[in-house]
């Protein structure tokens, strides 16, 4: 019987039940990925993060309930804030070394902690298949595709409103590719406001998507002039970013609470 520590962290918020739940399990060696991905099919979150030491720094990954994914924000900052909070790290920043997304950073600023991470700016693409009825809504104004289809939008209202067919959106790709998609406008009393779709992984829409503002980051960045920014996630948990565009990188900043602190067992 092998025993793995667990944490639940409700990340890029400061209230319980709010911004986006991830599991996190620390680790001192790596069992087996069907044992990773099982961990996390059992969790039934979006993301499940797992980490082990390397050296001073730690290998990171992160898993849906259905497969290993490339680049998680929400999951990392969950990560931070355990070894941060519970695991006695006394550094000011976190190094963390992952598969595809190269050396990722979090660094701590009182309750703040702020993701260094690559910029993903979108290309400007044709408006793919299906797309307007698989999302809901009206036509966006803009299309653009990174890792993510990225739909830009009138205003914050739109995006509020948008009904996807998560059926319908699996169906919908560039290239044979399916990809997930961001759907961005405008804010009321922010700088940029967006949802996350994801259906096909095992969880239709994210709560709050870390990954995503590098794509919107530059994106927005040049649209407004501007490099600094107030960001919202307009999932029905909701979220708030802080983000800055420094070269190549994206600053994300969020706050963590801790929902739960547990043991799995397997056998």
């Amino acid at each position: 019987m092998s025993e793995y520590p667990i944490y639940q962290i409700d990340a890029f918020t400061n209230r319980l039940f709010k911004g986006n739940p991830a599991a996190v399990c620390p680790l001192a060696e790596w069992p087996a990925d069907e044992i990773l991905q099982s961990i996390a099919a059992e969790n039934n979150l979006s993301e499940t993060a797992f980490f082990m030491p390397n050296g001073g720094d730690y290998e990171l990954r992160w898993f849906t309930p259905m497969v290993e994914i490339d680049l998680c924000g929400h999951a990392t900052l969950a990560s931070a804030h355990v070894l941060f909070r519970h695991l006695g790290y006394k550094g000011e920043r976190i190094a963390f070394h992952t598969k595809k997304a190269g050396t990722l950073y979090v660094a701590r600023d009182g309750e703040w902690l702020t993701l260094d991470f690559p910029v993903r700016s979108p290309a400007p693409c044709a408006l793919p298949p299906g797309a307007i009825e698989a999302l809901g809504g009206p036509a966006p104004k803009e299309c653009g595709v990174s890792r993510d289809f990225m739909f830009v939008y009138e205003n914050e209202d739109v995006i509020r409103a948008l009904q996807p067919d998560f059926r319908k959106l699996r169906e919908v790709r560039q290239g044979g590719k399916q990809r997930y998609a961001i759907v961005t406008a405008p804010g009321k009393d922010c700088d940029f406001v967006s949802r996350f779709f994801c259906a096909g992984d095992g969880i239709d829409e994210d709560p709050v998507t870390g990954s995503a503002h590098c794509t919107l980051v530059p994106y927005w960045a040049a649209k407004l002039g501007k490099t600094e920014f107030l960001a919202r996630q307009l999932s029905a948990r909701g979220g708030e970013l802080r983000c800055r565009l420094k070269g190549d990188r994206v600053l994300i900043s969020g706050q963590a609470v801790t929902y739960m602190e547990g043991k799995i067992f397997v056998s």
